[in-house]
């Protein structure tokens, strides 16, 4: 049986603040008035002479009061001491302080600290008097006791202010037993997070006045947050009202209103004698006395604004700092009164809304063992409503398992009606044609697009677009971020439940049909009535002929939706048309039927009053059965997607908006006369359609036309301007005239691939996405388009035109130029689209480019032969790889900079190097290929870190590129031209990185040796190097030296110098001869490559004190003869390559490196180390230390 008990209990005090203090100093002023400043925050406080009853023993009464309180507050005063009563009491009190439930505070009035706690002063005199008594030395050791604690004190608290001091002492002890009511309050599942968010709201300013709402579904928790908020912060003002049941008490009479101002004033003002006359009175009166006193007000469940109106009018009623809190089931009633911040109450997540339940059905955080599906299962009902897992929770409390089983059962049928009543409210509130337009996406509507909802809506006669945005700020409805209907399943059941409770019995009487049993059974047995009015038929049980003779009776019928039915045999079709009868439904506004098994509408078919029609996958070929052409004049939307119609007459559908014709793949014509002046919507994608005159369409929004491979021809309207969209992707037009359509906003010409001309609008102002990638298109003119963000020339091969305007760039977040213009690639990104804010003006601002708000371009240039534009120039011709990347949108011309330098292929290097340094806040920049001089004025990118031009054909760097004040990185890798080095590279004072490999310089300038910062030196494959400036040692942060394959004979001695040198890499210094002596003072180098030095015949005996050495290669050193002896001091070494030279010799101490890895097969066997070799994939590797012969034999 499920059990009530509970895991822990927590005390609750009769009292929450005890008085302790000597009556004839303070009983008349200080503590008189601190007990009436503390019950007027509702702080209930023991006092003696107030609480204490005729006929009981005071001493017994005083020890049941003091257990039975929370706090103590213990009054110090001159002549506190002097009585044993309150010491006495002051004993109890510190042994109950003792206690974690109990907690004292001393008050020092008019006495100081120092005298209680040292027993000095005036306590000491009055001491004097209790020498004798037995309980003298438990009274000394309770003052010392109640000095040592946290307190006030008078004089140094508020400078001898008692106003002041008690207002100071109430707020603390009300954020204390906030704090202490607040962490008890065990039922307040998941609101720490809910009220930290409300909180944030509210704001901690206090010169303004603040109002908040809280909106959401009925017994969704909104009065519970609020009062945790409530119960948080209302100890910080000066007044504080909390009015439950606005919407109750106010429509229960005709002074609900004036009761509810009473309330507030009383609340407010502590005074239970005011009284308004009238509400117009009421809001005079809180209007003049509200804006005296900071206040807090709490108004539950408003549902009208008039309630607004009388109890919180305007923020000029209300001192600054007041902040006020709404909570409604009706957003609207928000907007209405000016509330800007509205939150949306959130339902519990599963984890929260079982430990709820479980509180309540077990009084503990977890089902008791058993219980926990059948409680999933109570939550997976409830839905997240804290209103029904409270119910349900005590409901089933004490029930044993068969109890619990036969109550989900019956939810299964039955609604709790205890949920159902509170969610009705919102209903019941609700305006006729509101509650209709409720029912329907209650019961036939729910995860429908809302686009859908509104055209089967608006069909059936309903105002859709207000209805729908009624019911979602009345919670009743939502919408999620992809566009669905959404609707709580206890308030889809509730609109069920409304819909079924009149004839609970006799379905076939109700408004609305959707369960597939019920309407089987209806519709097989022809018991349709004139009630029913929208009706979804979704069963396969049925075959289509059973179904059009069952809705005979349903004369009534507005809304038909087939969804599924049985398969009709196709030999059938024709007979099931001729037998269609459908004359008796003349009222059907919606009808939509998905595969339905018709060539066309029947003559029989009336719909004189159909607004919506969709047949979607259907046979239709044609709209109406033979010759016969009725004009449908109500008929607002046809959706005849994926069916096989051939040919539309739109003259039949004078008042059309939207025509879905998508996929109609045999479709070759469409007849729209001058009468289609309102459409607004046109799919014609993937049909047949040669040509498309669209001149009558002046109201168009959407056009689609994607994939109609044979079109050749379109008229458009002079002027379109509500066309936002135009989809013309793969068709065969050759030119386009779009008129002028001043809001477009989305382009699609993609492989429109014999497409050569283009005319746009001179301005298209919000265009933001444009696409006309592997056209012929030879030149296109963007005029104005400010908002670009997307534009695609991809395989536009025959493009020799770009013109942009100033400016239309800015907002660019994508652009493929790849093989258009003279680009043979071209990527354009921007690192952080996601977080960018579109509609954020901000973006229009320069703010000189944060770190980070920069740009980066790497260009591969290659030679042509010929260019296509200039084909008798002899300038040089080149063609671009190009990538380019913002962190955010620059303001800057970057872009059609670019673009510029892939519009001819003829280029000079002084055009090409203008393009290049023109670039604007230009962070990295790569050049690579075919560049046969560096761009001059690289000074101009003052932002610039990086700079790579490897792999290029320069023979010198230009003097301007020692001026960059931010350089960090200088690669200049594979230029194997390059022979000379600015003499002042030393200036580039910020420089980490400097690469300089595989070229033809032959010495480092002097001035190098400036570069405090340089973490990396790589001059490797510098085949003509031949020495090193001789004060490179003062390069104190370098941690990397690479000098491989470089003519140097000796390396300056004040290489030595590097205390930060992690690694040198000397491999292949053919001619290298010898190492400075104190090289070992490198005592940071960890890898130290010496390969292939054929003439190195020593290694410096300071070597082995190199401490952090942990890579030794010695490969192809044939002249080194030996090693240093004391190399068994390079403690962390744990490779050593001594293969392929001389040494025929281990010095003993390299025995003690027992994490020694050493490769050298032949010069180890040389050596008689025998035992221990092991064959690998590396000839010679021995993967532990060698022993001695000695060691062996010892061993054997």
């Amino acid at each position: 049986m499920a059990s009530s008990s509970t895991s822990s209990i927590h005390k609750s005090f009769k009292y929450d603040v005890f008085l302790n203090f000597r009556g004839e100093d303070t009983r008349t002023n200080f503590v008189d008035h601190l007990y009436h400043a503390l019950e007027q925050k509702g702080i209930h406080t023991y006092k003696d002479d107030e609480r204490i009853k005729k006929g009981n023993m005071i001493c017994d009464e005083l020890i049941g009061s003091i257990e039975d309180s929370k706090l103590y507050l213990i009054i110090f005063s001159k002549n506190y001491a002097s009585s044993s009563w309150c010491l006495n009491e002051l004993v109890k009190i510190m042994e109950c302080h003792k206690n974690d439930e109990h907690t004292a505070y001393p008050i020092f009035y008019d006495v100081e600290l120092t005298e209680v706690r040292n027993q000095s002063g005036s306590v000491e005199k009055a001491l004097a008097n209790h020498e004798n008594y037995k309980a003298a030395g438990k009274w000394r050791d309770a003052l010392r006791e109640a000095a040592d604690l946290a307190g006030w004190e008078l004089k140094s608290a508020a400078y001898g202010h008692e106003a002041k001091f008690i207002q100071k002492i109430v707020e603390e002890i009300s954020l204390e037993l906030r704090a202490i009511n607040f962490s008890i309050d065990e039922k307040l599942v998941g609101m720490e997070t809910r009220i930290n968010n409300i909180l944030s709201s509210l704001g901690s300013a206090f010169d303004d006045v603040c109002m908040i709402g809280i909106k959401g579904m009925g017994g969704g928790g909104k009065t519970t947050l609020a009062r945790a908020v409530f119960d948080q912060i209302s100890f910080q003002f000066e007044g504080a009202s909390f009015v439950e049941n606005v919407r109750e008490v106010s429509k229960a009479s005709l002074f609900g209103l004036k009761s509810l101002q009473n309330q507030i004033l009383s609340d407010v003002f502590n005074d239970r004698a005011i009284s308004v006359s009238s509400v117009y009175d009421g809001k005079n009166i809180m209007k003049r006395r509200m804006c005296r006193k900071k206040i807090l007000l709490v108004l539950d469940d408003v549902d009208h604004i008039e309630q607004l109106e009388a109890l919180a009018g305007e923020t000029n009623w209300f001192k600054p700092g007041s902040r006020i809190i709404i909570t409604t089931r009706d957003e609207q009633v928000l907007v209405a009164h000016g509330v800007k911040s509205i939150h949306k109450v959130l339902l519990l997540l599963d984890d929260e809304a079982i430990c709820l339940f479980s509180r309540y059905a077990f009084g503990r955080v977890i089902p008791n063992p058993g219980y926990k599906e059948l409680s999933q299962q109570v939550v997976h009902y409830a839905a997240g409503l804290p209103l029904t897992l409270k119910v349900l929770g005590s409901f089933l409390c004490s029930k044993n398992e068969l109890e619990w089983i036969d109550t989900l059962e019956r939810l299964k049928t039955i609604p709790l009606m205890g949920t159902l009543k509170k969610l009705e409210i919102s209903y019941i509130s609700l305006e006729e044609d509101y509650k209709e337009l409720f029912l329907n996406v209650a019961c036939l509507m729910k995860g429908w697009p809302k686009t859908c909802a509104l055209i089967a809506l608006e069909s059936c006669g309903f105002h859709a677009r207000n209805g729908l945005r009624v019911l979602e700020q009345k919670s009743l409805v939502t919408v999620d971020p992809n566009g669905h209907l959404g609707m709580h399943d206890h308030i889809e059941e509730l609109g069920k439940n409304i819909v079924r409770r009149s004839h609970p019995d006799k379905p076939n009487k109700h408004s609305r049909l959707w369960i597939a049993h019920e309407i089987e059974d209806i519709l097989a047995n022809k018991l349709g009535t004139e009630a029913t009015r929208y009706i979804n038929v979704n069963t396969w049980h049925l075959s289509a002929d059973i179904v059009l003779k069952g809705l005979k009776k349903m004369k009534e019928l507005r809304f038909l939706e087939v969804s599924a039915i049985g398969v009709i045999d196709a030999s059938r079709c024709g007979c099931f048309h001729r037998n269609w009868k459908f004359n008796k439904l003349n009222n059907l506004r919606y009808l939509s039927w998905n595969r339905c098994p018709l060539w066309s509408l029947p003559k029989t078919f009336q719909g004189d009053n159909l607004v919506a029609l969709e047949m979607t996958h259907s046979i239709f070929v044609q709209l109406w059965e033979g010759k016969k052409r009725k004009v449908l004049n109500k008929l607002r939307f046809l959706d005849l997607s994926y069916s096989s119609l051939k040919t539309l007459d739109l003259g039949l559908t004078p008042n059309i908006e939207t025509l879905n014709l998508n996929r109609c793949f045999s479709l070759v014509e469409l007849h729209m006369p001058n009468g289609c002046s309102k459409l607004i919507t046109v799919n014609l994608s993937w049909s047949m359609l040669r040509t498309l005159d669209l001149g009558s369409a002046l109201n168009l929004e959407l056009l689609d036309l994607t994939g109609c491979a044979d079109l050749v021809e379109i008229q458009m309207p002079f002027r379109s301007p509500n066309l936002s969209s135009i989809k013309l992707a793969n068709s065969k037009l050759r030119t386009l005239d779009i008129g002028l359509t001043p809001n477009l906003k989305y382009f699609d010409l993609e492989r429109c691939y014999d497409l050569e001309e283009v005319h746009m609008a001179d301005k298209c102002l919000k265009l933001t996405y444009l696409d006309v990638s592997y056209s012929k298109l030879r030149k296109l003119d963007l005029r104005l388009t400010p908002n670009l963000e997307t534009l695609d020339l991809e395989n536009c091969n025959d493009m020799e035109e770009l013109h942009i305007a100033n400016g239309c760039l800015k907002k660019l977040v994508y652009l493929n130029l790849n093989r258009c213009l003279r680009f043979k690639s071209f990527r354009f990104c921007i690192e952080s689209v996601a977080s960018l804010n579109k509609d954020d003006s901000s973006c229009c601002e320069d703010k000189s480019l944060e770190v980070g708000s920069l740009a980066e371009l790497h260009l591969i240039v290659e030679s042509l032969e010929r260019c296509p534009i200039h084909p008798d120039t002899n300038l040089p011709k080149f063609q671009f790889a190009c990538f380019y990347k913002e962190d955010k949108p620059l303001l800057t011309r970057n872009l059609e900079k670019l673009i510029s330098v892939g519009l001819c292929a003829c280029m000079n290097n002084e055009t090409f190097s203008r393009s290049i340094c023109g670039l604007q806040h230009l962070k990295k920049l790569k050049l690579e290929g075919s560049i046969l001089e560096a761009p001059k004025d690289l000074d101009q990118l003052e932002y610039l870190e990086e700079l790579d031009l490897s792999y290029t054909e320069i023979k010198n760097l230009p003097d301007t590129i020692c001026m960059f004040k931010l350089l960090k990185s200088l690669k200049v890798k594979s230029c194997w031209n390059l022979e000379k080095l600015p003499k002042d590279l030393g200036r580039l004072e910020c420089l980490k990185k400097l690469t300089l490999s595989s070229a033809k310089i032959k010495e480092l300038p002097d001035s190098i040796c400036m570069l405090k910062h340089l973490e990396l030196l790589n001059l490797s494959f510098c085949l003509l190097l031949e020495t090193l400036p001789e004060e490179i040692g003062r390069l104190e942060n370098l941690k990397k030296l690479t000098l491989s394959s470089a003519k140097i004979k000796d390396l300056p001695d004040s290489i030595c110098m590097l205390k930060n040198l992690e690694s040198l890499q000397l491999h292949d210094c053919l001619l290298l001869e010898k190492l400075p002596e104190d090289l070992g003072r490198l005592k940071c180098l960890k890898h130290l490559n010496l390969s292939f030095c054929k003439h190195l015949r020593d290694i410096p005996e300071s070597i082995c004190m190199m401490k952090c050495l942990k890579y030794l290669s010695l490969y192809y050193c044939i002249k080194l003869e030996k090693l240093p002896e004391e190399l068994g001091c390079l403690e962390c070494l744990e490779i050593l390559d001594i293969t392929c030279t001389c040494i025929s010799y281990l010095p003993q101490s390299i025995f003690l490196l027992k994490r020694l890895r050493i490769f050298g097969r032949r010069m180890l066997q040389s050596c008689d180390f025998r035992s221990e070799i092991q064959h690998s994939i590396y000839p010679g590797m021995i993967w532990e230390a060698p022993k001695t012969r000695k060691e062996e034999n010892s061993h054997i």
